[in-house]
């Protein structure tokens, strides 16, 4: 093969789903490899709600925008199919930042070995940034104590699904909060959560009443939206919210009025906003922390696998609709 495909990101999106008009899909040569270099044939690649993020013009986020006319951004896994750097052999099986494309030159800069032999699948969906945002995430600022009450919204999702697994292997009460009777359904009777909301049906200050009765110790949220106002009244004092993700509001021109403060003081809440980029460098201690959970059985997950680059564009609208069933994977 002498060309490959790869997907520029041409101009910045408006409120409302993703539209292909804002992609291009261009032809490049596959470039070669000279010294200190590695070229990487990507084999999977995961899609983000952060990427929404990354597309917008916001320059004073915690990550800078993707410029416009060059790869969307994303992590994938890959393998080495040349190399002219001393500590990457063709074979070597990898993971980093590759953007939207089949084929990736690096440096080695933030690309890692994946030393684990289990499938492409598991590593983007639980040892990449799902995985290591859960365990930053929870462990580092949210403290969790045994015998506490967590809520996590998006529950079902890559990042939430860990969280409350991890919160449950460390003798939390867990409360997932998402968007179907399936996806409760397997975050009670397949993950071993204490129980579920579905948000869409459910009468909220009821199902938190009886799921919660003693309270809420740590707050783990990922969408936002209506749930927020009511974990918010039934916060304990000295309580913990963590912010991940505000997925309700991603597509929005304006993001929803947020729960009175009130009760932050009230209650002397604390509330933290975290990102993964700030924690990069603790990548090997998170690995470290959470690889015993999963190899002990405690992790379990599932993806949903689009086929096909171009199958990136039109998937990004499943983190809108809660149409995804497990973390969002694209197989090339």
């Amino acid at each position: 093969m002498t060309t490959f495909k790869a997907i520029h990101l041409v101009k910045r999106p408006d409120p409302g789903p993703i539209t292909s008009d804002i992609f291009a899909v261009v032809e490049k040569d596959v470039p070669t490899a000279t010294d200190g270099e590695i070229l990487i044939k990507q084999t999977q690649m995961s899609l983000d709600p952060a990427m929404f993020g990354w597309m917008n013009a916001d320059k004073e986020s915690y990550i800078p925008p993707v410029e416009l006319n060059t790869v969307m951004r994303s992590s994938g896994v890959g393998e080495v199919v040349a190399s002219e750097h001393p500590d990457f052999a063709v074979g070597d099986r990898v993971m980093g930042m590759m953007g939207w494309q089949e084929y990736f030159l690096s440096n080695g800069q933030g690309i890692n070995k994946v030393q684990a032999d289990v499938p492409d699948e598991m590593v983007l969906s639980v040892f990449a940034l799902p995985g290591l945002t859960a365990t930053q995430g929870l462990f580092n600022v949210g403290k969790p104590q045994s015998g506490e009450t967590l809520v996590v919204t998006g529950a079902a999702g890559s990042v939430g699904s860990i969280v409350g697994q991890l919160a449950k292997a460390d003798g939390l009460r867990v409360i997932g909060v998402v968007g179907s009777d399936e996806k409760a359904s397997w975050i009670v009777n397949e993950l071993g959560f204490d129980g579920a909301i579905n948000y869409k049906t459910d009468d909220l200050e009821k199902k938190l009443n009886e799921l919660a009765p003693e309270g809420i110790d740590l707050y783990f949220e990922n969408t936002g939206g209506p749930i927020q106002h009511h974990v918010m009244q039934h916060m304990n004092a000295h309580g913990r919210i963590v912010v991940c993700g505000m997925i309700a509001d991603y597509d929005k021109a304006e993001p929803a009025p947020g729960p009175s403060w009130v009760p932050i003081i009230k209650k002397r809440l604390s509330i933290q906003g975290f990102t993964m980029p700030d924690h990069f460098d603790k990548v090997p201690a998170l690995l470290q922390k959470l690889t015993p959970y999963v190899t002990s059985g405690k992790i379990k997950y599932r993806a949903h696998t689009l086929t096909g680059l171009e199958s990136a564009i039109e998937g990004l609208n499943l983190f809108l609709t809660g149409k995804n069933r497990g973390k969002l994977i694209v197989k090339l």
